[in-house]
């Protein structure tokens, strides 16, 4: 082969590749948009208004210290079940300003393991192109999606070295 069709085949694979993964940029890109369109509960009142609240054990600011933090958490406690609804996430998760203010953070969707489990399922919960993993601790597979404050570490991480608690 010549090295002028090496180099105009390199150039169709490289091509290749990139719409395909800008369309699956873009699939992934609207979704997550409808998701911030449908959580406009900037502030936790707003979520505790549409029955996300604080629940007993789990109303304080979760942190990792040298790893970051994730903030609180606003639980619709009616959602925690095996059902994933992008559009209404299990968790409103605020992160705390230094003037003591909330400002709307993340989402986190929730599917306990036992519910998971008792439907058989082979495979992980999955969003958005991601599996979910374990939180040990809670008994919950979890994912978070950081929409609305940066998280250098990714949009998926669970914690978030912009974000400390009091």
């Amino acid at each position: 082969m010549t090295p002028k069709k090496l180099s105009f085949l390199a150039i169709l694979a490289i091509l290749s590749i990139f719409t395909i993964v800008t369309t699956a940029l873009a699939f992934d890109k609207d979704e997550l948009r409808a998701v911030r369109e449908a959580v406009h509960f900037r502030k936790p009142q707003q979520a505790q208004a549409a029955g996300y609240d604080l629940l007993p054990g789990l109303d304080h600011c979760f942190d990792n210290p040298g790893v970051g933090a994730m903030g609180y958490h606003y639980i619709d406690a009616n959602a925690l079940d095996t059902t994933l609804i992008p559009t209404h996430p299990e968790a409103i998760v605020y992160a705390p300003q230094s003037d003591g203010r909330l400002k709307l953070a993340a989402v986190e969707y929730i599917v306990p393991v036992d519910a998971w489990t008792a439907t058989g399922a082979k495979e992980l919960p999955q969003l958005f192109d991601q599996r979910f993993h374990l939180n040990e601790a809670l008994g919950v597979y979890v994912l978070h999606v950081w929409l609305w404050f940066p998280n250098p570490t990714g949009l998926f991480q669970d914690w978030n070295p912009n974000v400390t608690c009091p």
